[in-house]
């Protein structure tokens, strides 16, 4: 029996090692599959980053003519929101639902796909300019500011016609003012192209208003 007690309490160090080392070296496998498991939710929150865009709501009334107010569909003013692209839904917190916007006028042949994010270079590559020796093309106020995600244009004429462009259409566009949003990409909006006539052929149009 004593020679029992002293076998057991030899082996007894012996055997708590081996199992110590044993669950040590099981735990060790387990470990990282757990912190995998724990972490994804981050990487699934870290690729859940929202698609911002800009999109006008009402289309603008036609035809237009120079010197004539720009103004949306039966006199309406003319809005544009900051959109969730994914869901549609407009932004209305956070600080890009109160930047600031810069209208600009594009070429009537920007075509892309109003779904699409196209990227920034080919909307200005886009832009179009008065022509030399002209007064700037579109005047009035150039600037707007979004409120809870939606911004309302205020007065707007151009003063010259879309004879002279390839296209012989315009586009009106939309973007973040340059200091705004820094690092954050929202795409621009853009309305339909159009065509801009001179005011003196203003009477001739059918739809012309006394």
């Amino acid at each position: 029996m004593d020679s029992l007690q002293k076998l057991c309490s030899t082996l007894e160090p012996l055997l708590r090692r081996v199992v110590g080392e044993e669950v040590e070296r099981v735990l060790a496998k387990l470990t990282p599959a757990k912190v995998g498991f724990r972490s994804s939710p981050k990487r699934i929150q870290g690729s859940d980053s929202r698609s911002l865009r800009l999109q006008f709501r009402n289309k603008l009334a036609l035809p237009l003519f120079t010197g004539s107010k720009v103004e949306g569909e039966q006199g309406s003013a003319i809005h544009v929101v900051l959109q969730d692209a994914s869901t549609g839904q407009v932004v209305a917190v956070g600080a890009e639902s109160s930047a600031k916007l810069e209208v600009v006028v594009l070429e009537g042949d920007f075509s892309a796909d109003d779904e699409e994010d196209w990227p920034q270079e080919d909307f200005e590559n886009h832009e179009v300019r008065e022509r030399d020796g002209k007064r700037p093309l579109l005047t009035g106020e150039l600037f707007v500011t979004l409120k809870d995600g939606v911004g309302t244009l205020g007065e707007l004429t151009f003063t010259d016609n879309s004879s002279w462009i390839r296209s012989r259409k315009f586009r009106l566009g939309v973007k973040i003012s340059s200091g705004y949003c820094e690092g954050l990409r929202i795409r621009e909006a853009k309305t339909e192209p159009f065509t801009v006539k001179d005011h003196r052929g203003e009477c001739k149009s059918p739809n012309f208003k006394q």
